[in-house]
This record gives C-alpha cells, sequence and structure tokens, in this order.
C-alpha cells in the first residue's frame, strides 16, 4: 500500500512539477482547463478539439508588450480565426470589469480568459506577458511559446500538418509573478487543518459511503490516491457539479470552491498530497443516520412503485397520489423527495390538487401564493425549506399530481419513492407566502433550435407587478443546454445581472438561493437568457444534424426560467404575472 500511494504521489508531482518553479517546454502536457472570459462566458479546452490549435496571447490590463503584440495577434486571428481558437489570457485574475474596460479600449473581439486562481498560468509556466502559446486540443500540449512574431510560422507549420519547426522561442515583457504559489511552496500545507476541511465542506456530502459519487473521499488514503482526479475537475470546473459564475450575485449555493480554496489544494497535491496527521478530519466525519433532512416528517407520502424495463424510452408517467393521514388543514414549512432509486428517476414535476379540484395541472406553479411548495426532484436538488414564517396551506383532501420522468439503465429496477412533508406547529399561521413565476418558451412562440448551431440563444421575459423581494432561481433545458442568464430591467431604465449559469449541466438542475433575498421595484422586467449547444461538439447531444423541437423527452428541448419572489406587501397576490 505504501508503495502504491509512493507512485501516485510521484505521479501527481510529475504532472504538477510547473509548481515547483520548473519551466514548462513546448511539447509538453498541460492538461485540460476551462475558464470564464471577461463576459463571463464558459469556455472548455477539450470543448474546441475541431480546432486546429487553441492561440493564447497572454495579456494583462497594463502590459505594454501584450498591447504592442495585440494588433499583430488580432490580424492572425482575422486570417485564421475559422480554423485556430484564438483568445487572450489573463494570468492575474484582474477583476472582470476592468479587463472588459481594457478589451474595449483596446477594440478588439477576442475573448479574454481571466485565469482567477492563476493555476491555468501556472499549469503552463506563464512567464511574461506579450507571449503566445498554442495549445493542442485533443492532448492539451503545447506545441509553440515564444513571441508573436514567431507565431505565424507556427501556425504555417500546424496547417500544413508537421511539427513546429521553432516551437520554443525566447519573449520579452513584464515578468508573470505567482504570489499564491510562491507562499504555499515555501510551507508545507497542512492536510489536517487546510485540505480536509476543504474536501469535507465542498465533496464529501457526496463522496461518501451511500453518497451518490462513484466513490467516497473518506480518508486521506482516499484523497490521496484521487488527487490527480481532484486537479483535473477543479481545473476543467467539473466539480463542484452545477456551479455557478461567482461574480455575479451572492448565493448560498453557488457550488464554486474559491480561489483560495482552489491554490490550497492544487498546491498541496503538487507537494505529494502528504497526510501531517495525527487525526483524519475525513475519516472521522459522521453522518445522519436517516436520510430525511430536517428529522422525522410530520407526513410521508409514499408514490406508488414504478416498475422501470432495462431498455427502452420511456413515456412520462402520470400518477396522482393522496396526502393519506392529513385529516386537517396545514401549514407546510419544508419538504423533501427521497428517490427510491435515483439511477432511473431523472426529475419530477408536482401539483397540488385541492378539494374539489377539476384535475388540472399546474405544474409550473406560481398560480396561488397560499398553496404549499412540495419540493419536486431534479437530479442534485437539496431538501427544500421556506424562509423564515412563510408557508402555504396544505387542506385536508388534497392530492399530489407528479409527473415522473425515467430513463433506463440496463437493467431492470423499481422505483419507490417518498416525500417527507414537514408542518408549522398547529395554530401557527406564516405571515408570507411565496410567489414567483416561469420565464418559460412554450410550442406556439418556439422556434426550433437550427441543425448544427453551437450557440443558438433564446430569451423570455416576466415583470413582477409588485414591489418583492427576488429568492431564487432555478433553469431548465434538456441536453442541449449550454448556458443561461438571468437580468433585471428595472422601472428607470438601469440593469443589472442577477445570475449566470455559465456553463449549464443537463445531469444538475439546481435552484440556486440568494443570500439574502434582493428587493426589486413594482414593474421590474425578469430576462432569462439562455443558450443551446446543438453541435457535435457537444457530445450529451443527441443529434447534431436535427431541427430540435420543443418536446418533454430529452432529445427535444425545453426552456425554463423560473424565479421565486415574496410580495413586500404580505396580502395574497392576485394578480397575473406577465409574461412578453
Amino acid at each position: 500500500m505504501k508503495k502504491r500511494l509512493l507512485n501516485v504521489s510521484l505521479s501527481a508531482l510529475a504532472v504538477l512539477g510547473m509548481t515547483l518553479g520548473s519551466n514548462l517546454l513546448a511539447n509538453e502536457r498541460v492538461g485540460d482547463f476551462a475558464l470564464l472570459d471577461h463576459q463571463g462566458l464558459f469556455h472548455h479546452i477539450a470543448w474546441y478539439d475541431n480546432r486546429k490549435a487553441v492561440v493564447l496571447l497572454v495579456h494583462t490590463n497594463s502590459s505594454g508588450a501584450a498591447e504592442d503584440a495585440l494588433p499583430a495577434f488580432q490580424a492572425l486571428k482575422n486570417v485564421h480565426g475559422d480554423d485556430f481558437q484564438f483568445f487572450l489570457l489573463n494570468p492575474l485574475g484582474e477583476s472582470r470589469n476592468s479587463v472588459a474596460a481594457a478589451a474595449a479600449a483596446q477594440g478588439h473581439d477576442i475573448p479574454v480568459l481571466i485565469d482567477d486562481a492563476q493555476l491555468i498560468a501556472e499549469a503552463m509556466e506563464v512567464r511574461a506577458a506579450g507571449e503566445v502559446l498554442v495549445l493542442d486540443p485533443r492532448t492539451f500540449s503545447l506545441v509553440y511559446r515564444g513571441p508573436v512574431s514567431g507565431l505565424e510560422q507556427a501556425l504555417a507549420d500546424i496547417d500544413a500538418g508537421s511539427p513546429v519547426s521553432s516551437p520554443e522561442l525566447a519573449v520579452a515583457g513584464e515578468t508573470i509573478s505567482y504570489p499564491a504559489r510562491d507562499n504555499n511552496m515555501a510551507r508545507t500545507i497542512s492536510y489536517s487543518n487546510e485540505v480536509a476541511p476543504i474536501l469535507a465542506e465542498n465533496c464529501a456530502s457526496c463522496h461518501r459511503e451511500g453518497g451518490i459519487a462513484p466513490f467516497a473521499l473518506n480518508s486521506h488514503n482516499m484523497a490521496q490516491g484521487w488527487s490527480p482526479m481532484i486537479r483535473e475537475v477543479l481545473m476543467t470546473k467539473r466539480m463542484p457539479p452545477g456551479q455557478i459564475d461567482p461574480h455575479v450575485g451572492d448565493f448560498e449555493n453557488s457550488y464554486t470552491v474559491s480561489v483560495e480554496d482552489q491554490q490550497t489544494i492544487l498546491h498541496w497535491i503538487a507537494q505529494g498530497s502528504q497526510f501531517d496527521g495525527p487525526q483524519d478530519p475525513l475519516a472521522d466525519l459522521s453522518w445522519p443516520a436517516s436520510e430525511w433532512a430536517f428529522g422525522e416528517p410530520d407526513l410521508i407520502v409514499k408514490v406508488p412503485p414504478q416498475s422501470i424495463p432495462a431498455t427502452g424510452v420511456l413515456d412520462y408517467r402520470n400518477v396522482v397520489v393522496p396526502f393519506e393521514g392529513l385529516t386537517e388543514d396545514r401549514w407546510v414549512r419544508a419538504s423533501q423527495y427521497i428517490a427510491g432509486d435515483h439511477t432511473v428517476l431523472h426529475h419530477t414535476l408536482n401539483s397540488i390538487l385541492p378539494p374539489g379540484s377539476d384535475g388540472r395541472r399546474n405544474f409550473l406553479g406560481g398560480s396561488n401564493p397560499d398553496e404549499p411548495s412540495i419540493t419536486a426532484y431534479i437530479p442534485g436538488a437539496e431538501p427544500y425549506h421556506e424562509p423564515e414564517n412563510t408557508g402555504g396551506l396544505l387542506r385536508a383532501g388534497s392530492q399530489l399530481a407528479l409527473q415522473l420522468h425515467y430513463t433506463t439503465t440496463g437493467r431492470e429496477t423499481v422505483d419507490a419513492s417518498e416525500i417527507g412533508i414537514w408542518f408549522y406547529p398547529e395554530g401557527y399561521v406564516p405571515g408570507k407566502r411565496m410567489s414567483g413565476q416561469c420565464a418559460c418558451i412554450f410550442t406556439p412562440t418556439w422556434t426550433n433550435i437550427p441543425p448544427n448551431d453551437p450557440d443558438f440563444e433564446m430569451a423570455q421575459t416576466i415583470t413582477v407587478p409588485r414591489d418583492a423581494y427576488l429568492h431564487s432561481f432555478l433553469p431548465h433545458m434538456h441536453f442541449r443546454g449550454k448556458r443561461m442568464r438571468f437580468e433585471a430591467q428595472y422601472p428607470d431604465g438601469s440593469s443589472e445581472e442577477l445570475i449566470n449559469i455559465a456553463n449549464y449541466n443537463y445531469n444538475w438542475q439546481l435552484r440556486y438561493q440568494l443570500s439574502e433575498p434582493k428587493l426589486v421595484p413594482a414593474g421590474t422586467k425578469i430576462v432569462a437568457t439562455g443558450a443551446f449547444d446543438n453541435s457535435s461538439q457537444n457530445k450529451a447531444n443527441p443529434d447534431p444534424d436535427r431541427s430540435v423541437p420543443w418536446g418533454l423527452q430529452s432529445w427535444d428541448e425545453m426552456f425554463f426560467g423560473a424565479v421565486s419572489w415574496q410580495y413586500v406587501d404580505p396580502e395574497p397576490a392576485t394578480e397575473q404575472v406577465a409574461v412578453q
């Protein structure tokens, strides 16, 4: 075991040798990575594997060398932009606003990748502003590094299918420094006091025995053994899943790891992922015996068991379930959906049918603020608890209409899910209600997504009719969903970006909760703008040659941008929220 772990550590050191101060030469492997640009757009290097190479100019806001190199770089982009992907790389993690201002002042149209944590620049051992790096997006290896004056020949060599004749040339420019790396690598990073708490907070709730992740991070040995994978998922922003743009809004669940914590973990890996003991905080973690998040529920709704075949495409299933045991009206404060088999249950929608209902279902909610919120099942979703003194009334005799979406996995199974509901104490009436609406696009106004379009945008607008506090946002698209942004357009003509889900992932459809409710005035328009990737570069795309309609199945598409809010006026709302 010791020999195996030593080999793993040496392998990690070899991969991360650049953080120890060595110089990464051309033709050496960097590894895959992803960054957001100065407009908040997500760029994953592997996505560009249909290009001959990815070309980066190291650029900082105040660099004279980079500014001098920019005209020639732009000229080469104008000539070779169809075959090569051109970026600027800001290795200092300068603020997005300042980088955007610099781009506007310089008048270029090149995306500027901002390396907030400097980890990508470290991996490529970026040395100076004005340096050009050319990366093979299939092998993630550097094929050229040097001045812009040598780039034209390098691109010509690559275009001809030949090795770059001069893969490494000296470059003059302002030196790029790495204060966090230098500080971390001058000391021994503590696994027990620094790394383990980060993994416990960001990873362990899924990566534990019985969790939904494929392996448990429940000891130092496991963290050390998986350290190359930990590095890769942090570099590509693949984990934590569902992460949003950290520069927009302030959310309870942004699913992002802070810049400092990313640096701590990767530099610990570079040091060999050592254990400093004597205690192992990951091994000492304990988890509740019950899956119920808020203690034993006051009411458990048992969804009728659903038999799922091994193969095939399944129609959506619609079932109606009574709230058995509910003998009087009760105010709901929390709910949780526990899937019987989360490997086949993709998501659910639900609608409460009150006594005397005509059976009409409103799966998107928002029609009656007095109605309770009973959480649906969404991949990665957490149990739902209402804000303080907020709730809806569940009336005795009501039923729950469920729409269930299953996918097959190659084995027969039975899904027997349960929904837990927690009530306020008897006699307590919460003073606030939750409202909201969906910026949705349905078939009457749907525009089919063109074949092979890598970035097809749609937008929908809703209007908040009264002063309200915004609470949360939930995007929903299918396999081709790429990103979604929500913007507030205020009555005074100003606007503000509310959230940027820069890398939407169909497998993680999450409700993002603001840390503090945001007050917006009556008449505020909320615009949800989303994009779809219907190209072959989208590895989840079922058929890039298809014109994609709206539809329930995952190979079709949807566009939902749900927003939850509370009116400042506590009286129940009667207005219909306008969808434009």
